[in-house]
């Protein structure tokens, strides 16, 4: 088996007990496994590749990592969300849903969306996407072949089809209502059984399974209880989206008599097992504490809440009751860089401070906080026996500024991608910011392409099926049609 070394600058290792730095440090794996982090390896190397003044680091984890081509940015600046069609309508629920993309184009947009995280330096990811698109929920066929793109592009994914008991729909009188379909939740899971049966640990264990049910509230308490029955039988993780939404806090409230994660405690889903994405609203200490006793992890996306100008009430007073936090990107961009900078710029906002949560807290979540909610110590880390999931940053770029710390400018001034070699299981799945066997022209005509079939199936989804261009406001009128009775966007993305 080939034994690569690589050098850099600066080096990310782990010393057992926290990450430290190396200056002209070297990285030295065999197969999958890392042999050796520090200096002066006197071993024997069959290849050494130096990528000079850059930071080589663990490669990031991203919990909620986008698997779409992302809806969410559509609804910036765009009005009441109620009417654009994002979510269903009434009439839309009355007539039947339907998928808004073809087979290959589902599984397609996992291609081009694990692509952007493997352009980020994301070597882990458990995906997500949106339901209100689809019929509705994921499929095991489909799911087969997402894991193969895995596969094919060499991302570590924990991956499992999303089910639901439920969808939230607009009511014609402007209210939420909410559709009910047992049966078809409990088949979704079921599929998600056999999915985790068929796929869990397959292809080297780059791919394992995981329990993926869509928000809380859109779950009934008999497919949550069979949830964490399952997950207990299978020591599965799963990923319980809560505490997001005043919204969702009040239905449970109403529904369940608790607030969501005392109504998750109740069902024995607050475990080592659970991963919560948001946190945000919450009973105050009370429910902290019972994520701290469940040994659960939240899941923190700070760049899609801050839009709508929400944000998680103190990451640093979280992290100090010892909670742990990993990090999810949840929209477009996938570049968890930027979820730090801005995790760390709204985390003393909200702290009044820089006392209590620091750079290093949000690069931990990415790298030691992810790598415990999944139960590794074998990720996020740079060390011997660990998994050979590596990631290079530049330090070159001018937009860096005057190098005083490699961590530092990259979570001030970095990007994404600065990322520039990526190897995940041993194997280099991006070079020279290329990831291997990818034609990101031909990609992104598709995407784009595809993008203007989303946004026209918005019509479909609002109420009346107005025209999809009187849906979407563009940041800047258009000069050639501004009137009061205009369409808001009259540029066809169809169009060649």
């Amino acid at each position: 088996m080939t034994i690569i070394g690589l050098k850099a600058s600066c080096v990310v290792g782990f010393d057992g007990r926290q990450h430290v730095l190396w200056r002209d440090g070297q990285v030295v794996f065999e197969g999958s496994r890392i042999l050796f982090v520090g200096r002066d390896y006197s071993g024997p190397v069959d290849q050494w590749i130096d990528h000079g003044n850059a930071l080589i680091g663990p490669g990031f984890i991203d919990l909620d990592a986008l698997g779409d081509l992302d809806s969410t940015v559509l609804t910036l600046d765009n009005g009441d969300e109620s009417q654009m069609g994002r979510m269903w309508s009434e009439q839309y629920l009355a007539a039947g849903p339907r998928e808004s993309y073809s087979a290959e184009e589902e599984v397609f947009k996992y291609r081009y969306a694990f692509i952007q995280l493997i352009r980020n330096g994301i070597t882990t990811a458990m995906p997500i996407t949106s339901m209100y698109y689809r019929e509705w929920a994921e499929t095991y066929e489909e799911f087969a072949a997402v894991a193969e793109v895995a596969v094919d592009l060499g991302l570590r994914t924990y991956l499992g089809p999303c089910y639901m008991s439920g969808m939230a729909y607009w009511r014609a009188d402007g209210q939420l209502g909410h559709h009910w379909d047992e049966a078809r939740g409990l088949a979704g899971l079921a599929a998600a059984e056999r999915f985790f049966a068929d796929f869990n640990g397959r292809h080297g264990d780059l791919i394992r399974g995981a329990l993926l049910p869509d928000r809380i509230q859109t779950c009934t308490p008999a497919l949550l209880q069979r949830t964490a029955q399952l997950s207990r039988e299978l020591n599965a993780p799963m990923r319980l989206h809560c505490c997001q939404s005043p919204s969702e806090y009040a239905m449970v409230q109403q529904r369940r008599g608790a607030s969501p994660l005392a109504w998750l405690q109740q069902l024995d889903l607050l475990t080592p097992r659970s991963l919560l994405p948001h946190g945000i609203y919450t009973s105050g200490d009370d429910d902290l504490q019972r994520v701290l006793d469940g040994g659960a992890s939240l899941v923190h996306c700070p760049v899609v809440f801050a839009r709508d100008g929400e944000a998680l009430n103190s990451f640093g007073r979280y992290r100090a009751k010892g909670i742990n936090l990993a990090l999810g990107t949840d929209t477009w961009p996938a570049d968890l860089l930027d979820n730090m900078r801005q995790g760390l710029n709204i985390a003393r906002l909200m702290e009044r401070g820089g006392h209590l949560t620091s750079a290093l807290d949000l690069y931990n979540a990415a790298t030691l906080g992810g790598a415990k909610a999944l139960g590794r110590d074998d990720l996020g880390r740079l060390a011997p026996g660990a998994k050979a999931d590596i990631t290079v940053f530049s330090l070159e770029g001018l937009h860096l500024g005057p190098l005083f710390d490699p961590l530092k400018n990259l979570v001030l001034a970095g990007r994404g991608d600065d990322c520039i070699a990526s190897y995940i299981d041993g194997r280099c799945v991006m070079r020279d910011g290329q990831v291997q066997g990818v034609d990101y022209p031909a990609l992104q005509r598709q995407a784009q392409k595809q993008y203007a079939k989303l946004m026209r199936s918005h019509s479909q989804r609002a109420a009346d099926q107005p025209a999809w261009q009187t849906l979407f406001k563009p940041a800047i009128p258009f000069a050639d049609d501004y009137s009061a009775q205009a369409p808001l966007c009259t540029i066809d993305p169809l169009r060649d």
